[in-house]
């Protein structure tokens, strides 16, 4: 007796074929995802990069700069991205309350600092003023809190805080958010030491999420003036060849 008809028939498939069968399979988990090669994996992150460098081109720019790029951005882009950063600087103003930085007592800090860190960063300066690093650190937070009045600044003598805390330990920077103690460094050796600059404060606190560390209002993304003034100078001569570029274009015309 004739054995039924079997419509089975088996395939040699080579899974490293680029074909729209092999794609079919490799979707059906049939056959396994072909391997990619490591130069386009490398490209591919190239590209990625290429992008996110263009995407982010802007994010330093003052609205004045924003400006003097129309002719060289797209218009409704430019707009765009101009409505959006109005739109962030109006939600920083409205929560600007602070711009100092305060003294606060035991009794006060858990209103003060563990509650208040809830609806926003709160920055704790456990201070002694006999250390020289504790006064260092306290003029470098008073000139960062008027830049940051949406973050709240607090200066509390560390022995009235914790009892008996140890002056070796002082300054100790605290940044809570949330309830919760998300950063802290014991004295200035992480920061610089006695040299410890504003910029090393700052980019502490952006690394606590306090700030971003593209924003304008920091000492470390702003040009010193001779750098302002390189700056300016290159963005006239810039407009200029513009608008002897179009000048001459206007007479070809008229020719």
């Amino acid at each position: 007796m004739d054995r039924p008809f079997d419509p089975k028939i088996q395939m040699q498939v080579d899974p490293n074929e680029d074909t729209e069968w092999n794609d079919i399979l490799r979707e059906k988990g049939i056959i396994p995802q072909k391997e990619k090669d490591p130069t386009e994996e490398l490209e591919e992150a190239l590209a990625e990069a290429v992008q996110r460098q263009h995407e982010n081109r802007l994010d330093n720019k003052t609205l004045d700069e924003l400006d003097e790029l129309e002719d060289d951005e797209d218009e409704e882009f430019l707009e765009s991205y101009k409505q959006k950063r109005m739109a962030e600087m109006n939600k920083l103003a409205a929560k600007a309350k602070y711009g100092s930085v305060y003294p606060i007592t035991k009794p006060e800090y858990k209103q003060q600092v563990t509650e208040a860190s809830h609806e926003c960063f709160v920055v704790v300066h456990m201070s002694l003023q006999s250390a020289l690093q504790s006064r260092l650190l306290a003029s470098i937070l008073t000139q960062i809190a008027p830049k940051l009045p949406e973050v709240k600044f607090v200066d509390i003598p560390a022995d009235r805080a914790v009892e008996n805390y140890p002056e070796a330990n002082c300054p100790t920077l605290l940044v809570y958010h949330d309830g919760d103690v998300v950063k802290q460094t014991v004295t200035l050796a992480q920061l610089g030491g006695n040299q410890t600059k504003l910029a090393d404060v700052e980019t502490w606190l952006c690394s606590a999420g306090v700030a971003s560390e593209t924003d304008s209002r920091l000492s470390v993304n702003q040009l010193d003036d001779e750098d302002v003034e390189e700056s300016r100078q290159a963005r006239f001569v810039k407009k200029s060849l513009r608008q002897s570029a179009t000048s001459d274009n206007d007479d070809d015309f008229f020719d």
